[in-house]
């Protein structure tokens, strides 16, 4: 028997309920290399905010700059120090199927809950090619499917999600090609999360998703929760879409790890190709968190504009 099918004891359905999961930002020390400490308090700070779960080593926190070692690495401690606490769901999806499987095989082997599986992109492929890529890191255990066309460059369409549903590891789809996408898989009994900070509380309460996977909570998660939790509230989600947009700005998670800088709970540090936002669009971000209020944000300190200076940009590791 293999490892993974040893270590991981959570089933698809433990996952479905999942109302709030975060994209985890995976902060860094000045020399490049992984900021623990400071990873550790982010999710700390989204347990005590009712964050249900966290995406590991996804988009948001730049598994695709990392390593695999570096990516196994952190899903694995992940899961040690705060599994018993929060959901674990390793991003172990690649646009190589053997790629995809053994990094899956090695995430389960760690303990992580799920896994985040994305259809290949750049070598696109058929639909069948989907299927069968799909197919074939499904069996190793909970799976959530990710469609986000507009990065991978190819949309998953219904008929490769209706197929897979078949599996009882699928989870649910991470879903971001809109709102009526969204209800045509809830109006069938196959779960969905939000992909889209700006849709999801429209797709909570209007179209049948479950929650969301969010970018936005890594910076108010308390707000994030009720926004999933209590019900409609058009006037929060107003409240937080000037946020939303800010963030989205530039391509994630540009914005999101400028923001953490200001807020002094993540080093202004940056793997290339990312850069901080201009002092123009920081400004900003402090005007906004003056308006919603700083008690809304994680951490402790007062959110500053920063220099440029204080940034540093790291291409490769020390």
């Amino acid at each position: 028997m293999r490892s993974f099918e040893v270590k991981n004891m959570t089933s698809a359905e433990d996952m479905k309920s999942l109302r709030l999961i975060t994209a985890i930002k995976t902060p860094y020390l000045p020399d490049g290399r992984f900021d623990l400490e400071a990873y550790d308090a982010l999710v700390n700070m989204q347990i005590a905010n009712g964050a249900e779960g966290v995406v590991v080593g996804g988009t948001t926190g730049e598994g695709q700059l990392m390593s695999w070692d570096e990516h196994i690495m952190l899903i694995g401690h992940t899961v040690n120090c705060f599994g018993s606490s929060i959901k674990v769901i390793g991003n172990t999806g690649s646009n190589s199927t053997r790629e995809a499987i053994h990094a899956t095989e090695q995430g389960f082997a760690v303990g992580m809950h799920a896994a985040l599986h994305i259809n290949p992109y750049y070598g696109k492929t058929s639909v069948e090619g989907m299927v069968s890529h799909f197919d074939s890191v499904l069996p190793m255990g909970p799976t959530i499917i990710y469609n986000v066309p507009g990065r991978t460059g190819q949309d998953i369409p219904p008929r490769v999600i209706h197929t897979i549903a078949q599996s009882p590891n699928l989870a649910g789809v991470k879903e971001c090609a809109g709102n009526d996408r969204v209800e045509q898989y809830t109006d069938k009994g196959i779960v969905v999360w939000s992909g889209n900070d700006d849709q999801c509380h429209d797709a909570r309460w209007n179209h049948g998703a479950t929650g969301v996977v969010s970018v936005t909570s890594n910076l108010v998660p308390g707000l994030m929760r009720r926004l999933m939790f209590e019900g409609k509230n058009a006037e929060l989600n107003s409240k937080l879409l000037p946020l939303i947009d800010w963030l989205f700005q530039e391509p994630n998670p540009i914005a999101l790890n400028t923001a953490l800088a200001q807020l002094g709970v993540a080093r202004p540090v940056f793997r290339l190709p990312y850069v901080p936002l201009p002092s123009a669009q920081r400004v900003e971000f402090v005007n906004l968190v003056k308006k919603i209020g700083r008690e809304n944000f994680v951490g402790e300190e007062d959110v500053q504009v920063l220099e440029d200076d204080d940034f540093i940009l790291i291409a490769r590791l020390c």
